[in-house]
């Protein structure tokens, strides 16, 4: 395959988690018996731009289609976050009734009702129409198409440049990477700041998260690559915060390189610590593989012994990420017993590839379960915290990212 950015040819792979369905292409009961398609998933590295990428193996139509089964509103720590976010940019850059906020990916309206109840005019661009729908009934223009370079001449001729431009972990799921940041810089002018939100590529190898690696996360990012991909542009990040969403994540604030933003020094902090990890170094992605393979006898290890000793295990949390280790371990309903989660949109459907159902959580009760499984391990201490109730009954909570940790 070629770079997703540079276009150099990349012939090798570094990690391959085998065919897998499509992470969140929930099935429904009546079509059980239906053998769900399934796709090469391989991790790639190009040591020309260091960007990490699958080969695109899926059309995004059919990744981001009209039953996109993910609302960014079932998260309350999620909420918080970005609630926090909102306040902290509208005080920075002074934003009011005459500023105008652009979101990419902009899901349920989760995010700009927080500017849009403080009549800050905003506009949301997203493709999946069924959450779009959830963000006009909330009252929040929305551009239910994908972002492109083409599109942002258009919101441009339509409204006007915006004083920000928000991305929240959107970039990953960006088949055409370039095209994606060309729109990026024809959205901007010398008064506009750009944030993007991604999963840190330094946090997913150091903590083994390979569960975030899915057909949907096209890529996946370093400071160093993404700083390389904007100066191509003709855009600069000036700032970089580490937050803890999704197991460790980076917020970078970019412009137009005419702006007067200087740069800070965590860029070059951030920078100094991917390349004393050897993000650049081709030698750190051949052990993770190794790493990875452990993590996998350890969860099969675990299983064992709940068989052995007639334990019942059931999982919370219909996660994208859970997907990819259920199908890479292949663990089913033989293993886990059900998912449940609390999105009326996933319950009463089947986990892609293990055929899991999904349930309401108010039956968890019904299993009297030895173990639950936390899916989103990243979400541990909020759904530990719901499910408190069982612990009182002697369940223990399980994740399996980075290690196996039973609490």
């Amino acid at each position: 395959m070629n770079c997703r950015h540079c276009k150099k040819k990349i012939n090798r792979s570094f990690l391959d988690l085998g065919n897998q369905p499509l992470a969140n292409s929930l099935i429904s009961p009546a079509v059980r018996a239906f053998k769900e398609p399934k796709f090469p998933l391989k991790v790639f590295y190009c040591d020309k731009c260091f960007l990490v990428q699958i080969e695109k193996v899926v059309h995004q139509k059919k990744i981001f289609n009209k039953t996109y089964p993910y609302f960014s509103s079932y998260s309350s720590s999620w909420l918080k976050h970005v609630e926090n976010y909102s306040n902290k940019m509208i005080k920075a850059e002074n934003l009011n009734k005459n500023s105008f906020v652009i979101e990419i990916a902009s899901n349920d309206g989760y995010l700009l009702q927080n500017f849009k109840n403080k009549k800050i005019p905003c506009l949301g661009i997203e493709p999946t129409k069924n959450t779009a729908l959830i963000a006009k009934s909330k009252g929040i223009e929305t551009i239910s198409k994908f972002f492109s370079s083409k599109l942002a001449i258009k919101v441009i001729q339509k409204y006007r440049h915006p004083n920000l431009i928000i991305c929240k972990n959107v970039l990953a799921h960006v088949p055409n990477l370039n095209d994606f940041i060309l729109g990026l810089k024809k959205l901007t002018n010398k008064n506009t700041i750009i944030t993007i939100e991604f999963p840190h590529l330094l946090k997913l190898i150091k903590n083994f998260q390979y569960d975030t690696i899915y057909h949907e996360h096209f890529c996946y990012f370093s400071l160093i690559s993404l700083e390389g991909i904007f100066k191509k542009f003709n855009l600069k990040i000036f700032d970089v915060e580490e937050v803890e969403t999704h197991g460790g994540s980076l917020r970078i604030f970019a412009c137009d390189n005419q702006a007067l933003k200087k740069r800070t020094k965590n860029v070059d902090q951030i920078i100094m610590n991917e390349k004393n990890y050897g993000i650049t170094d081709k030698k750190l992605y051949s052990n993770f593989a190794k790493n990875v393979m452990q993590n996998k006898k350890s969860i099969l290890n675990f299983f064992a012994d709940c068989h052995k000793k007639s334990k019942t295990v059931v999982a919370y949390g219909a996660a994208a990420k859970g997907n990819t280790m259920l199908n890479y371990c292949k663990i089913t309903s033989k293993h886990v017993k059900q998912i449940f989660d609390l999105s009326p949109h996933k319950q009463n459907m089947l986990m892609p590839g293990s055929k899991i159902k999904i349930s309401n959580p108010k039956d968890i009760k019904l299993f009297r379960p030895d173990f639950i499984l936390i899916l989103p391990w990243n979400l541990k201490k909020e759904l530990s915290s719901q499910l408190r109730n069982y612990k009182k009954q002697g369940a223990k909570f399980v994740t399996f990212i980075p290690k196996l940790n039973i609490f």
